[in-house]
C-alpha cells in the first residue's frame, strides 16, 4: 500500500499553501549552523524523518499546521540525539512567536522576517504612508521601490532591457538579504515620486555677509527637509567685535550666527522623519576660537550642532614645540594676536573630557587627500565627520554588512568582491536619479560624483572569525578588509568611468596626475556610523565594537512582557557551553560587559568584548587601520571610562595624529546627562554618545 504524501500546510493566518520539505531542512540547517555544524547532508536526512513522522501521526486527510510541523522538528531532533540543535531551534521558535505578536501590534506586515528593532525603525521612519498616515508598503516592497528607481538609471547608459532587469533584481537581492544598504534618504525617498534628495551628506558655504549667511540658512532648511545633514565652516566670518563698515557697527561673530542656524534646524524637521543635524567647524587660527571651544559647555546649547576645531599642521607643530600661535582675522588675512598654542590645545582637551565636544579635524591632512584640489579647498565635513566635502558638494553613502561576508569561519572574498562591485554601481546610479533642490548642488555633484562605500557588521565579522576586536589580529584584519574594499571599489569605478565617462572635474584631478585614464567617482570609500541602517540590518554599527552582548527591551505595553535581546553569535556559544538560560541573559543585560562572568569560558569572553572593555588606544588603532585605506574619513567614537583623565584624552589625540586619522571624537562615560545608548542598569550603566566620528544624536546614516 502506497504511503500518502504531504501536499499542503496550513499557515498561521489560515492560508493553505503547498508543503515544502526544503523549508524544514533549511530551518534545521540554520539551527545547526548557528552552533558550528558543518554537515549539510544531516539536515536533509532529518527533514525526511520529520516528514515520515508527520505522515504516520496525522489522521488521514488532515492538513498539518505550521505549529505541528515545528513540534515534529523538535521531537525528531531530540530523539536523534541533537539536543543542542533542538534547544537552539526551540529558542528561535519562542522568540519568533514573541516578535510576531509585537510586530502585529506595530501594523507592519513583515515579509522578510526582520528583527523587531528593524520593524520598529522601518515603521517609524521609512515605510510609505498614505495621506491618512497609514502604512502602505512592506519592507520588501520598500526595497523593491528603491531597487526599481536606482536601476532605472541604467536607461541613461543604454543598458539592454534584459540586463537592466537583472541589475534591478540584484539590487533588490542585495538589500533584502541585508548584505548592503544605502543611506537613509535613499531608502526613504527613492521611488516615492517626491523631489526629495537621496544623499545624506552636504556642505554649504557661509559667506561673510548678512545676505550670504541667510542664504545658507535657507539652503540648509531645504536640504534638511529632504533628510540630509549639513556641514558648515564658520571660519570666513569676521570675529566678534570686529568692524562692519557698511553699518558703522561691530560684528557679532560666528557663534551668534550658529545660534540662528540651530534655531532654524529646530523648526525644520528632516523630511518629517528625522531631526536636523549640522556640523559647525572653525579653524584653530580664528580669533574667536577660544569662545567656540566652550560654546557647548552648557548641555542643551546648540543642540542641533556637532562642533569640531579644524587643526592645521602649523598648530600641531606649535603645540609640540610649546610655541606661540597667531590668530588670523579672516576679513583681511592679518594676524590679530598671538596666544600659546598649548592654551588652545589644553582647552580643547578639557572640554572634550568634560562633555565630548568639540571634536578635532586635521584639516591639512584632509586637504592633502583632496582628490580635486584644482576646484577648491575643503573646509568642513558632514555632521558625523566622515565625509569631508567642498562647498555645495554632496555624497550618497552605503554600507556592506560584513557579518554576511563570512563562510565556515573565513571571509568569503569572492562574495565580498561581487558585493563591492554591485554596491559601487548602485551608488553611482543614485547620482543619476538623484534630485537636488539647488542648481549649485547638482553642478558640484556632477563635477566630482563622490560616493562613500563603507562597512557595518565589522565587530560581528571578527566574532565569526574568533578574533578579538582589541588585538593586533583585529587591527590587521581591518586593514586587510578595507584595503580589499578600497582596491576593488576603485577598479569598478575605473571601469564605470571607461564605460560611462569620468567625473566632470577629472582633468586636473589627483587621479589624472596618478596616471589613471578614467575614474567615475572622485572618492569611493567612507566609513559611516550606520546608526539606523545597522539596526535594520541587525548588525553592529560601522567599524565600532559591540555596544552590548545582551539587553532588555521594554515592550510590556504592547505584548505584555519584556523581550531579552542577545547577540546571536554569543547565544550560540552560550548554548554550546551549556550556560544559556533566560535569567542568565537578563543578568548579562544589566551589565556593560561579560568580562566579569567567570561561568563564561575565557575564550568566549576574549572575543565578545564591548565598547567599554576596549582601551582608548585600541579604539584609535582601529580607526587608524580603517583610515589607511579609506578615501574620505572614518566615523568612530573613542570611548573612555568615567575615571579617565584629560591626559588620557591628550594621548588619544596625539596617537590619532600619528596614525594618520583625519579627525577624532572622544567620549568619557557619564560626562553628559543625556546619552544615546545605555545598558539596562543604573549602577553599571554604559553609554556611548554617537557624535562626529561615531554617529550623533541628530544624524544617523
Amino acid at each position: 500500500m502506497a504511503r500518502r504524501k504531504l501536499k499542503k500546510i496550513k499557515k498561521r493566518d489560515g492560508r493553505i499553501v503547498d508543503f515544502d520539505r526544503k523549508k524544514i531542512k533549511n530551518a534545521i540547517w540554520a539551527a545547526a549552523r548557528t552552533l558550528g555544524g558543518k554537515d549539510e547532508d544531516l539536515p536533509d536526512k532529518l527533514s525526511h524523518k520529520v516528514v515520515d513522522y508527520l505522515k504516520e501521526s496525522l489522521p488521514a486527510g488532515e492538513v498539518p499546521t505550521v505549529e505541528k510541523v515545528q513540534d515534529a522538528v523538535e521531537k525528531i531532533l531530540i530523539e536523534e540525539g541533537h539536543a543542542r540543535t533542538a534547544k537552539c531551534y526551540i529558542l528561535y521558535r519562542q522568540k519568533r512567536a514573541e516578535i510576531r505578536r509585537a510586530k502585529k501590534l506595530l501594523g507592519v506586515e513583515d515579509d522578510l522576517k526582520l528583527s523587531l528593532n528593524a520593524i520598529t525603525v522601518l515603521q517609524k521612519r521609512y515605510l510609505k504612508r498614505d495621506e491618512h498616515g497609514n502604512i502602505i508598503e512592506t519592507p520588501k516592497q520598500m526595497f523593491e521601490r528603491v531597487a526599481k528607481e536606482v536601476a532605472s538609471a541604467e536607461e541613461t547608459f543604454k543598458t539592454p532591457k534584459k540586463e537592466r532587469e537583472e541589475i534591478e533584481g540584484e539590487f533588490l537581492r542585495l538589500m533584502s538579504t541585508l548584505e548592503f544598504l544605502p543611506n537613509s534618504p535613499t531608502l526613504m525617498n527613492a521611488g516615492t515620486g517626491s523631489n526629495l534628495s537621496l544623499s545624506a551628506c552636504f556642505v554649504l558655504p557661509v559667506e561673510d555677509s548678512i545676505e550670504g549667511i541667510f542664504e545658507s540658512v535657507k539652503n540648509m532648511a531645504i536640504i534638511q527637509q529632504s533628510g540630509g545633514g549639513t556641514g558648515f565652516s564658520f571660519t570666513n566670518l569676521r570675529p566678534s567685535g570686529d568692524v562692519v563698515k557698511s553699518t558703522s557697527g561691530v560684528a557679532s561673530g560666528p557663534i551668534s550666527f550658529m545660534k540662528v542656524f540651530n534655531t532654524s534646524t529646530e523648526i525644520i524637521k528632516q523630511g518629517g522623519k528625522r531631526r536636523g543635524a549640522n556640523m559647525g567647524m572653525l579653524r584653530v587660527d580664528h580669533p574667536d576660537i577660544l569662545d567656540f571651544i566652550v560654546c557647548k559647555e552648557t548641555e542643551g546649547i546648540l543642540n542641533n550642532f556637532n562642533i569640531s576645531v579644524a587643526l592645521n599642521d602649523d598648530f600641531m607643530k606649535a603645540v609640540e614645540e610649546n610655541d606661540d600661535f597667531s590668530l588670523i582675522n579672516p576679513r583681511n588675512g592679518k594676524p590679530s594676536k598671538k596666544v600659546k598654542a598649548r592654551a588652545i590645545w589644553n582647552l580643547i582637551i578639557t572640554m572634550a573630557w568634560k562633555n565630548g565636544e568639540p571634536g578635532v579635524v586635521f584639516i591639512d591632512r584632509i586637504n592633502k587627500h583632496n582628490p580635486t584640489p584644482h576646484i577648491g579647498k575643503i573646509q568642513s565635513t558632514n555632521p558625523c565627520g566622515e565625509q569631508p566635502l567642498l562647498p555645495y558638494e554632496s555624497c550618497n553613502l552605503g554600507s556592506i554588512n560584513l557579518s554576511k561576508m563570512t563562510k565556515d569561519g573565513k571571509i568569503d572574498w569572492d562574495k565580498l568582491r561581487y558585493t563591492i562591485r554591485l554596491a559601487v554601481r548602485f551608488l553611482d546610479n543614485v547620482i543619476e536619479v538623484n534630485k537636488f533642490p539647488l542648481k549649485e548642488l547638482d553642478e558640484m555633484n556632477r563635477k566630482t560624483r563622490k560616493i562613500g562605500l563603507g562597512v557595518m557588521g565589522f565587530a560581528d565579522m571578527l566574532i565569526k572569525l574568533d578574533i578579538p576586536y582589541n588585538s593586533e589580529k583585529g587591527v590587521k584584519m581591518a586593514r586587510k578588509v578595507m584595503k580589499f574594499i578600497r582596491d576593488e571599489g576603485r577598479k569598478i569605478s575605473e571601469e564605470l568611468g571607461k564605460e560611462r565617462g569620468s567625473f566632470d572635474s577629472f582633468k586636473g584631478s589627483v587621479w589624472e596626475k596618478k596616471g589613471y585614464k578614467y575614474m567615475r567617482n572622485a572618492t569611493v570609500t567612507t566609513i559611516a556610523p550606520t546608526g539606523t541602517i545597522g539596526v535594520i540590518a541587525g548588525c553592529s554599527q560601522g567599524c565600532e565594537p559591540l555596544f552590548a552582548i545582551s539587553y532588555v527591551r521594554n515592550v510590556r505595553e504592547t505584548i505584555g512582557s519584556d523581550l531579552v535581546y542577545v547577540n546571536p553569535d554569543f547565544e550560540a556559544k552560550a548554548i554550546m557551553a551549556g550556560i544559556y538560560d533566560e535569567e542568565f541573559m537578563k543578568k548579562i543585560a544589566r551589565k556593560s560587559s561579560v568580562q566579569g562572568f567567570e561561568e563564561i569560558p575565557k575564550e568566549i569572553r576574549e572575543v565578545f568584548v564591548t565598547a567599554h572593555d576596549i582601551s582608548p588606544e585600541w579604539h584609535v588603532k582601529m580607526q587608524g587601520a580603517f583610515q589607511k585605506y579609506t578615501d574620505n574619513a572614518v566615523s568612530k567614537t573613542i570611548n573612555f571610562p568615567n575615571h579617565a583623565t584629560p591626559q588620557d584624552i591628550e594621548k588619544a589625540y596625539l596617537l590619532a595624529y600619528e596614525l594618520g586619522c583625519k579627525g577624532l571624537t572622544v567620549y568619557r562615560d557619564g560626562s553628559r546627562k543625556y546619552q544615546i545608548l545605555t545598558t539596562n542598569g543604573s549602577k553599571d550603566s554604559v553609554s556611548s554618545i554617537l557624535n562626529k566620528t561615531g554617529g550623533c544624536a541628530t544624524c544617523e546614516v
